[in-house]
């Protein structure tokens, strides 16, 4: 049995090089320099959020309705000065920036987020749905990166139960009864 889950790992690494390698060679796609909001109401260019760097990471978030986002949000506290060390990233959310800022310190968040609240930045990077005049919200990546003074997504991802973004879900899938209904809370 441990060889057919040792040969099952293998081959999904194998399939995990290749979808980076094809997401590597995906045309670059332009991004506009939006203007987000800090958790102090002042406008953030986009572009700014750079610093000296080239690359950035962008978490989408839902906004403090979702347990979910909140859950892989809280996880991000371990990984900002790793993640940091490497190179600049933000939260991204819906949410106005006076509630993202109030949920964010309840929540202990040691990372920077932002509004991106009556801008297309979320619908334009394909992570916000309008139908019949009302939005709704996925949760996800985006890596974008700077040339030429202009903004570029290289790469995305969405966020679920089960993606390689959150180690919770893995760890679950250990046990027989997997998560076993489990949800994510506000309070554990």
């Amino acid at each position: 049995m441990s060889d057919r889950i040792a040969q099952l790992q293998k081959e999904i690494e194998e399939k995990r090089k290749e979808i980076i390698a094809i997401r590597q060679e995906m045309l670059r796609e332009e991004v506009k320099d939006y203007t987000l909001t800090d958790k102090d109401g002042q406008p953030v260019m986009l572009s700014e959020l750079f610093d000296s760097s080239d690359e950035l990471l962008v978490i989408h978030n839902m906004g403090k309705e979702c347990r979910y986002c909140t859950m892989w949000a809280d996880g991000l506290r371990g990984y900002s000065e790793i993640i940091s060390d490497r190179m600049p990233w933000v939260l991204v959310s819906p949410n106005d920036y006076e509630t993202m800022a109030d949920f964010a310190g309840k929540r202990g968040w040691n990372f920077r987020y932002l509004s991106f609240n009556g801008t297309d930045f979320g619908f334009d990077l394909g992570f916000e749905i309008r139908k019949e005049g009302k939005s709704s919200y996925k949760p996800g990546v985006s890596a974008l990166i700077r040339n030429d003074g202009k903004i570029f997504r290289t790469g995305r991802d969405d966020f679920g139960p089960g993606d390689y973004y959150n180690p919770a879900w893995h760890f679950f899938d250990l046990f027989p009864k997997g998560h076993n209904g489990w949800i994510p809370k506000y309070e554990y």
